[in-house]
């Protein structure tokens, strides 16, 4: 009596111990985080616009904006607008795979990170209206909005993956149950 013929690895073949599904989690690893990238520069490129567009109508609309003579505050609303817009965004669909156990305490360290993240963005717009001393909207979207939210961006990325959006993974979960 003959049995089928049952697949043979490579490495079971060749004697080597490694064996060819370590390159699938890494393929599949490497995917992941590319889609996570990819959602969270989308959530990001809404809250930029949200960010520029809140800013630009508080200090710029009609010439003279409501809150021309005060940008930082200005930037603080703005910033703070695009926050909650970006929350959800992250939230629902960058991070949506992490399930949180403890919903206050993410709730609290995304504010604590915003809050650094806008010092970062604050700092690049202060930098170039009180120490360059240029205030044109071209300078102040370049140092506030353009570069301060390429740095808080990459920070918050970093700061979300690693210490708010840290519960355990649908795929992690589905993997445990047998």
């Amino acid at each position: 009596m003959s049995y089928p013929e049952q697949p043979v690895s490579f490495s079971e073949r060749s004697g080597s111990p490694q064996s060819t599904p370590v390159a699938e989690p890494l393929t599949a690893k490497v995917i992941a985080a590319l889609r996570r990238g990819g959602a969270f520069l989308v959530v990001g490129a809404i809250g930029f616009l949200v960010d520029a567009g809140t800013y630009n109508l508080l200090v710029f609309w009609g010439g003279e904006g409501v809150l021309y003579h005060a940008p930082l505050p200005a930037k603080i609303i703005a910033i703070a607008v695009a926050t909650v817009v970006t929350y959800f965004g992250n939230k629902w669909w960058t991070f949506g795979h992490k399930k949180s156990d403890n919903p206050g305490r993410e709730y609290l360290l995304y504010a604590i990170f915003n809050v650094v993240a806008i010092g970062l963005q604050l700092g690049c717009l202060g930098f170039s209206r009180y120490v360059l001393d240029l205030s044109s909207p071209l300078s102040d979207n370049i140092s506030g909005t353009l570069i301060g939210q390429i740095v808080a961006v990459v920070f918050r990325y970093w700061a979300y993956d690693k210490f708010v959006f840290v519960g355990s993974s649908d795929s992690m979960a589905n993997d445990k149950q047998p």
